[in-house]
């Protein structure tokens, strides 16, 4: 939710607006892609500790920039059809132009986007919970699941084994809803 609200609004503005915020803002979001994902988190990890909160500020900050650039492409795109030129004819405000015209036209693919991305999100909470970075014990994690069968991974494999079929059916079964929420918001396919 993080990510995306951020992510979003700074894309919308970007592809609405154009010009120096754009610039400024887009260039951000390419060196802040050129740092690894996984780095980044680690390195945030061991400056705060890990726990939840670090958890949620870590995922927030490395998917952010999927939802800038996604949704500023589509706001270029948006901005220049008809019914966009006729409410700035009819003296729309920016902000009304945003909110009722553009905004509902890049919903489908945020929508579509955000589901892919929790997705790709599990995975990685369940990666950083097994090295000990994500969730802390009491609260229940995959990851941290994962971790405690690993000692005992001959003798009971299934300690193991489902938490790891429950990370793959969740992250298979956003992936199967996303695509269906592509195909069903969609009016080209």
């Amino acid at each position: 939710a993080l990510s995306s609200t951020f992510g979003a609004t700074l894309g919308l503005t970007c592809g609405y607006f154009g010009g120096w915020w754009d610039t400024v803002v887009m260039r951000v979001v390419d060196v802040w892609q050129a740092v690894p994902y996984l780095v980044l988190a680690l390195a945030i990890a061991v400056v705060l500790g890990p726990g939840l909160e670090t958890l949620i500020l870590v995922l927030a900050l490395g998917t952010w920039t999927t939802f800038a650039r996604l949704v500023r492409s589509e706001a270029l795109a948006v901005r220049a059809r008809e019914s966009v030129l006729a409410a700035r004819v009819m003296g729309a405000s920016e902000v009304r132009i945003l909110a009722r015209h553009v905004l509902p036209q890049v919903a489908s693919t945020l929508v579509v986007t955000l589901s892919l991305v929790v997705a790709s999100t599990i995975l990685f909470e369940a990666s950083l919970s097994f090295l000990g970075l994500g969730v802390q014990r009491p609260t229940p994690s995959w990851g941290n699941m994962l971790l405690d069968g690993v000692d005992v991974l001959g003798l009971a494999w299934w300690v193991s084994f489902f938490p790891g079929l429950a990370i793959l059916l969740a992250s298979l079964g956003i992936n199967v809803l996303g695509d269906w929420l592509r195909d069903a918001l969609d009016p080209l396919r």
